[in-house]
């Protein structure tokens, strides 16, 4: 039985942007998105919201997203549950760092909230494909 993307976890600090996506995501994909504005703040809520994807900044005020991965994964599959990272800066080596700790998918800032949907489910889709 193929698991639909439904629930996806997405980590942001500038709300405008959480704004945004959050309606791209809800109103174009129909997904149920949890925003959470912190690493810590998406950490105490991963487990009970129990997310298909998780979309994160890379730019986290106290922890970044590099780190935020690493507790992500103590307390989360992220085999099972792919991780994608929204950013503006990310310099090449990072990026190997990334999959090694499971990050499927790096989308750029600024990104197309009309498209954002559907790079979302592509990234499902080749997961769950």
């Amino acid at each position: 039985m193929n698991r639909q993307l439904k629930r996806i976890l997405h980590v942001e600090d500038v709300p405008s942007i959480q704004v945004v996506t959050r309606i791209a995501l809800e109103k174009i994909g129909g997904f149920e998105v949890l925003s959470c504005p912190s690493g810590q703040a998406a950490l105490d809520q991963v487990q009970a919201f129990a997310p298909d994807l998780i979309m994160l900044d890379v730019m986290l005020p106290q922890m970044d997203g590099i780190e935020l991965v690493r507790q992500l994964g103590d307390l989360v599959d992220l085999q099972q549950i792919p991780v994608v990272f929204l950013t503006g800066h990310l310099q090449p080596e990072r990026l190997q760092e990334l999959r090694q700790l499971g990050v499927r998918q790096v989308l750029n800032k600024p990104f197309d909230p009309l498209q954002l949907a559907s790079q979302l489910q592509q990234v499902w889709e080749a997961e769950h494909g």
